[in-house]
């Protein structure tokens, strides 16, 4: 996994930290998402291994880390069946951009895909820039580590929960 230094962390709170400080991102921490992870903490997370891996990969690492931030905007409890239409899988990729726009006006069509297209290819919308693969791989890789406990353990949620 990705070792966490400050310097890594600084730069990557630089992309994000404007959001980070946001009610709406603030309000991700009291909605269950993984086993024992809040949306929050999974967003960050995610953002965190893209921002990485985009840097790593020559690619834009602030569209990485924002809308890997962003991909799970949609600030409701998804237990509740009567905050949202539908399925959850589906449902969730649209409120999360609608919220996104809200919150941040204007944002780039990468932000957009990135955002839209997590889900694939469980989902129909299929990413269309390489940001939007390194959002959608580090979404699959970061579930996969809550779900086997590394998040309870790791040095991100550290730092992401200071």
């Amino acid at each position: 996994m990705t070792v966490v230094n400050d310097i890594n962390w600084q730069c990557f709170v630089s992309c994000v930290g404007d959001l980070l400080t946001t009610d709406e991102v603030h309000s991700m921490k009291r909605i269950p998402h993984h086993p024992g992870t809040s949306c929050y903490e999974h967003s960050v997370f995610v953002a965190y291994i893209a921002f990485r891996l985009a840097r790593r990969w020559n690619l834009d690492y602030v569209a990485a880390a924002r809308g890997g931030l962003l991909h799970d905007l949609y600030l409701y409890n998804p237990k509740d069946r009567t905050a949202h239409p539908g399925n959850q899988c589906f449902d969730h990729p649209k409120f999360a951009l609608r919220n996104a726009e809200t919150l941040c006006g204007r944002l780039t069509p990468k932000e957009q895909n990135i955002i839209i297209s997590h889900m694939w290819p469980l989902a129909r919308r299929m990413p269309r820039c390489r940001e939007a693969f390194v959002v959608n791989l580090s979404d699959k890789l970061c579930a996969t580590a809550e779900v086997a406990g590394y998040w309870r353990r790791s040095r991100v949620r550290e730092m992401a929960m200071a």
